[in-house]
């Protein structure tokens, strides 16, 4: 299938959409639930897989929407078809705060391998598949970083990161070691391991981990301050049901021994 090639503009600081402008007949694929708003002349249609297998048939469908299940996506994807004489536009929002990222395959060599909730949308013709990682060591304990998307074609995708991004170049040889949850995304050429800190110490009381991501160049990568899964923890931790302090966080009567219990009180919990 021809690649789309479509405009676009990001739009936002710290909770971003993109807005993608599509000429007549040219089409856009979304992440099931990203859209965020669509001119009246922009036709939607639900696919099963990820919209580029529907050429080879059957079963092509259906491998594409198996690989999509892999990673954790949808089986079903949304193709947003300009069916007007003139430009439409059609909206996709990021999910949580962070940055919108447009990815040139064709400048990155056609292929890039991200984390299985990055993407967001992309030009009809990218094709969504899954990069599995060839080492037994980064399955049993990669965590996020085990199976991840990759992204082929010649065409624009998006994907969405946590927080700030950094992208780094690494030359023939460099090594970073990354947190596993922060990388977003890397072209390639880049070798990903999961190497072991070396000291149990650190592991326990250091609050990263026993494992982190070893990223070898050469090649591109992305990498985000804030992963989701590190925000969720975050906000399960604190939740009442785990121990956190509930809503009376912060209040006068929060602040000594048995406020919690009469703020509740006086909030109205007293049944």
């Amino acid at each position: 299938m021809a690649m789309d090639v479509v405009d676009y503009e990001i739009k936002g600081s710290e909770m971003q959409f993109v807005e993608v402008e599509l000429d007549p007949g040219e089409a856009a694929i979304g992440e099931a639930g990203s859209m965020m708003f669509m001119d009246a002349g922009i036709a939607m249609d639900t696919v099963f897989g990820d919209g580029s297998a529907n050429q080879g048939g059957f079963f092509g469908k259906l491998l594409g929407a198996g690989k999509r299940l892999v990673t954790g996506e949808s089986l079903f994807t949304t193709i947003y078809t300009n069916q007007a004489p003139s430009k439409q536009r059609v909206a996709f929002a990021a999910p949580y705060a962070g940055k919108i990222l447009p990815m040139d395959l064709r400048q990155l060599g056609g292929t890039l391998i991200c984390q299985k909730d990055a993407f967001l949308c992309a030009a009809r013709g990218v094709s969504l598949g899954i990069a599995v990682q060839q080492r037994l060591s980064t399955g049993f304990f990669g965590g996020e970083g085990f199976i991840m998307q990759k992204l082929d074609g010649d065409g624009l995708a998006f994907v969405h990161a946590g927080g700030t991004v950094v992208r780094r170049t690494l030359q023939p040889g460099q090594t970073l070691m990354v947190d596993t949850g922060c990388v977003v995304a890397y072209t390639p050429g880049v070798d990903f391991e999961i190497q072991y800190v070396g000291k149990i110490k650190t592991a326990l009381f250091g609050g990263e981990g026993l494992f982190l991501a070893k990223l070898t160049g050469p090649g591109e990568i992305w990498l985000q301050s804030l992963p989701f899964s590190r925000l969720a923890s975050r906000i399960f931790a604190a939740a009442p049901q785990m121990g956190g302090r509930g809503r009376e966080e912060g209040s006068v009567l929060g602040g000594f021994a048995g406020g919690g219990l009469l703020g509740g009180i006086l909030g109205g919990d007293d049944e």
